[in-house]
């Protein structure tokens, strides 16, 4: 089989046979995942000869424990879209991805930028003062402080929820960490708000709302393969997350720190 997809695994070793193979996880944390119904796999695929790989088959539903090693990363990223279990089981289980961080960082970026400007559009103000321009600037650090305690209340809202909802008697743990980082990486269509401001148009306001939908189905659906839960409690832990969220948002438009609920385009009608 071809080796195009291995981008991003985990390196392999050796065996007692002396056949490379994927490592057997040293944690639950960390271990890999069929891809297909979600059980623990030792290793993905075994190198036989020089690139020459066999997929390794799960015990339990008896398919291959992950197709997409063999898939090209735009394959990958175009089922990601499409938001498929399998492929976000790939990402979140069997490969090392470490961007939560700079990519959270960099949502919350696009996120400010659209308050900022939403701001400017709704203040029309050309004076040149540097006082004015200090101010336009303290305006974009504060969406940005805004979007990060909204984003921030949105997970609390989950992980409240998931919490609560998990009972007294369950044997094993939520993981919350590995939770959290999906989170974050399911938010990448944040990443679609700058091409939406950029080439605005008449149809702008609908295509903030698509993607703010999107985001919430992409966020929907990590929950519920990072947690192996059903749709059910995956949707109302989106609900609570949104509950709690709209909750920081109304505060912020009584305290007068958001940019005001006619400018507020991206952030209304959660429900």
């Amino acid at each position: 089989m071809g080796n195009g997809g291995r981008i991003g695994l985990r390196p392999g070793k050796g065996n007692a046979d002396g056949v490379p193979a994927t490592p057997p996880a040293a944690s639950a944390s960390c271990q890999y995942r069929c891809i297909e119904c979600n059980q623990e796999a030792r290793e993905l695929y075994r190198d036989y000869n020089h690139g020459v790989l066999k997929i390794t088959i799960c015990k339990s539903c008896q398919k291959p424990v992950d197709k997409y090693i063999e898939y090209d990363p735009v394959i990958i990223l175009i089922n990601a879209i499409l938001c498929k279990a399998q492929a976000y089981r790939h990402i979140l289980f069997n490969t090392k991805i470490n961007i939560h961080g700079k990519l959270c960082m960099f949502c919350l970026l696009c996120e400010a930028y659209l308050r900022w400007w939403q701001l400017q559009d709704s203040n029309q103000n050309t004076d040149p003062d540097d006082l004015i321009r200090y101010a336009k600037e303290w305006d974009f650090y504060r969406m940005f402080a805004i979007a990060s305690l909204e984003q921030t209340a949105f997970f609390i809202g989950i992980f409240t929820f998931l919490w609560a909802e998990r009972p007294m008697t369950a044997k094993e743990k939520p993981n919350f960490v590995l939770l959290l980082k999906a989170l974050l990486l399911s938010s990448y269509g944040k990443l679609l708000l700058i091409p939406a401001v950029i080439w605005e148009h008449d149809y702008t306001p609908l295509c903030l709302k698509l993607i703010k939908v999107f985001v919430l189905t992409s966020n929907f659906q990590a929950i519920r393969v990072t947690l192996n839960i059903n749709r059910k409690l995956s949707l109302l832990a989106i609900l609570s997350g949104l509950l709690l969220e709209s909750t920081m948002v109304y505060f912020f438009q009584r305290m007068e720190w958001d940019i005001g609920s006619d400018c507020a385009i991206y952030k209304a009608q959660d429900f």
